[in-house]
């Protein structure tokens, strides 16, 4: 009996526990993130967005005026103060874990699961996307290709690895919940 009840009180922390979407652009961390948070039932966010909607300002306009480390300055704030602390799905920027210690930061908050593709696929989908200010270069694809290369081996260490290349998304979603679920049972363990 009390053993149920256990079960019963720690299955109900685990079903709040935050999900955050790590990877490098182009990955689908958007569009799983949205369809993730509606089968939870949990609110989506975008760093991204929620850093434009924050300062008031577009990323590309926080780049140019106060240059990249005022916006990963933006970032550190964003996932130390700036959304609730359950029930929601993250959809983090693609240079977010990237940062000393954010890795480590989003791990206190929630799950973190990564989805990842193959330098081919990223490129498709970067291709038709104009507003990344990292991709404000002579070459973009050669931009791509140096920023995979440095980031790969932090994404696969973010946490539950998920490959989205030539998968559909009700695919994708599942191994993603699949995972959530599995490591949200630790994570709200690890809490009490």
């Amino acid at each position: 009996m009390e053993w149920r009840r256990f079960v019963t009180a720690h299955a109900m922390n685990a079903a709040d526990v935050n999900l955050y979407l790590v990877g490098f652009m182009g990955t689908g961390k958007s569009t799983v993130g949205r369809a993730a948070a509606h089968k939870l039932g949990f609110t989506l966010l975008d760093s991204d967005h929620e850093i434009e909607r924050q300062s008031g300002k577009t990323i590309p306009e926080i780049f140019a005026s106060d240059g990249e480390p005022a916006f990963r300055a933006l970032e550190r704030e964003f996932v130390e103060r700036g959304h609730p602390a359950e029930r929601t799905v993250v959809s983090c920027g693609g240079g977010l874990v990237v940062q000393s210690g954010m890795l480590a930061l989003l791990k206190t908050k929630g799950v973190v699961v990564c989805l990842h593709a193959s330098l081919e696929t990223i490129l498709a989908r970067t291709a038709r996307h104009q507003h990344r200010p990292l991709l404000v270069a002579e070459n973009p694809e050669e931009r791509i290709r140096a920023l995979y290369a440095a980031r790969e081996s932090i994404y696969k260490q973010s946490g539950t690895v998920i490959l989205t290349d030539a998968r559909s998304l009700h695919d994708v979603v599942g191994h993603v919940l699949r995972a959530w679920r599995r490591d949200a049972v630790d994570f709200a363990h690890a809490k009490k």
